[in-house]
């Protein structure tokens, strides 16, 4: 039976409980419970701090876990990321008071205050600079104002509560982050029904990056509407009644399919419908 570890709570839970309940598998009823077997798809998850996940995984207790790419860097266990799932997005950048210009060999000498200090560490030794790096679990924005920390490194979004503690962002991300799907580094056991889960998650994954596009195309213009729609490998063209026009179905990103619509009705497509795909492998 595979043994795979969920986010049991924070922005990854419910996301990551959503994805699996769509790949078909069970899902837990009460908050509360810490384990779900699923006995006929051969899955038993538990339910664990996002923290956590990556300790437990890389040390082979566990066939899979969901937690953040940060979180797994943070933790250094040996894990390897099988899938990047499209949700829980987030930047690992340095902050420091605004009101001057600031590069990261600034941050010499200085001291940082961060919940990752194994991911600034290794950033800040290949760049080749020493800084005190001081361990925080939460509010660090806080610490500079408090005379705890000359800078942080923290997650940043909007970059709203940055500014209201007077700190701005500056540098390159030192992670770009989002929810994964990891694995023990070299796992060799259970290989069947892991790649079996990895591909139904994989397909929930990819459904909700793309759509299925369906139109009515002039013969005249097909090459046009074919570099509009590539598709993964080669759009489906079938002839229509009237010869002069044929149907084009093609896979496009879901992001893109509004301007995609307005190239194709702009060069003559017709009657095109764009529709959700629920389960898929590839």
């Amino acid at each position: 039976m595979l043994r795979v570890a969920v986010p049991n709570k924070g922005t990854l839970s419910e996301p990551a409980s959503d994805i699996l309940a769509e790949a078909g598998y069970r899902r837990r009823t009460d908050s509360k419970d810490l384990t779900v077997v699923d006995p006929a798809n051969g899955v038993e998850f538990f339910f664990l701090r996002p923290k956590d996940i990556a300790i437990y995984v890389g040390s082979g207790q566990l066939d899979f876990g969901i937690t953040g790419r940060d979180l797994a860097r943070e933790s250094d266990a040996p894990v390897r990321e099988r899938l990047a799932l499209g949700f829980g997005s987030s930047t690992f950048r340095y902050a420091a008071p605004s009101g001057r210009e600031w590069t990261v060999t600034d941050l010499a000498g200085k001291r940082i205050a961060t919940a990752f200090p194994n991911l600034v560490r290794k950033d800040l030794a290949a760049k080749g600079i020493d800084a005190t790096v001081i361990r925080l679990d939460g509010a660090v924005e806080i610490s500079v104002q408090l005379g705890v920390a000359d800078a942080i490194a923290d997650v940043v979004g909007s970059g709203r509560t940055l500014g209201l503690h007077s700190l701005v962002a500056f540098g390159e991300p030192l992670c770009d982050s989002e929810a994964v799907l990891i694995e023990q580094d070299g796992a060799q056991n259970n290989a069947a029904a892991r790649d079996q889960l990895a591909a139904r998650v994989q397909g929930v994954v990819f459904g909700q990056k793309y759509l299925m596009l369906d139109y009515d195309c002039p013969r005249t213009v097909l090459d046009k509407a074919i570099e509009v729609t590539p598709g993964l490998e080669s759009p489906t063209i079938a002839p229509l009644a009237d010869d002069r026009w044929v149907a084009v179905r093609a896979l496009v990103p879901r992001r893109e399919v509004n301007s995609i619509m307005d190239e194709l009705a702009a060069i003559g497509a017709k009657a095109i419908l764009a529709t959700d795909i629920r389960f898929c492998r590839f």
